[in-house]
């Protein structure tokens, strides 16, 4: 009997820590965002300095990124119209390249994390941070740092005026 409930309490635990490494409830669980783009340079006008669509990788992922100009003079990554699957970990970068398999390819890449993705769904803004090199960091990539996984990225290109 004790090794029956050792066996028992031992299953347990492993199902508890795959759950919580994996999160499987996250692939049917939908965040919505919907974060309007603050005031830009261009008084009347939202003119972005480059503009990317999302190509998939890993996850179907859709929408647009780009970058504005704020009128303080900050930056600012904005995606719209985004949509992908929700996943643990899952991050925003822009990449001086775009990675398509996982790994360590990101870092051997070079890459600034914008922060946490604030919902797989929805219009939402990431600041920039000022000592980032733009001619540097071309692409944006919505990165799974747990699994080391591109769910996509966007390459950036001057916007169309």
């Amino acid at each position: 009997m004790n090794k029956r409930n050792a066996a028992i309490g031992l299953g347990v635990i492993a199902l508890a820590l795959a759950w919580y490494t994996f999160r499987p409830e996250l692939l049917f669980v939908d965040k919505q965002v919907n974060e309007q783009l603050p005031a830009t340079q261009a008084a009347g006008r939202q003119a972005a300095l480059s503009v990317g669509q999302f190509k998939s990788f890993a996850h179907e992922t859709r929408g647009l990124a780009s970058i504005y100009q704020l009128a303080d003079g900050k930056r600012t990554l904005r995606l719209t119209d985004f949509e992908t699957s929700n996943g643990p970990d899952v991050h925003v970068y822009l990449s001086a390249a775009i990675v398509e398999k996982g790994g360590d390819a990101i870092a051997a890449a070079g890459f600034v994390d914008l922060g946490s993705m604030k919902g797989n769904k929805g219009d939402q803004n990431y600041d920039i941070p000022a000592h980032v090199d733009l001619n540097k960091y071309k692409h944006v990539t919505i990165w799974c740092a747990r699994f080391g996984v591109n769910f996509a990225s966007a390459p950036l290109g001057a916007a169309q005026s």
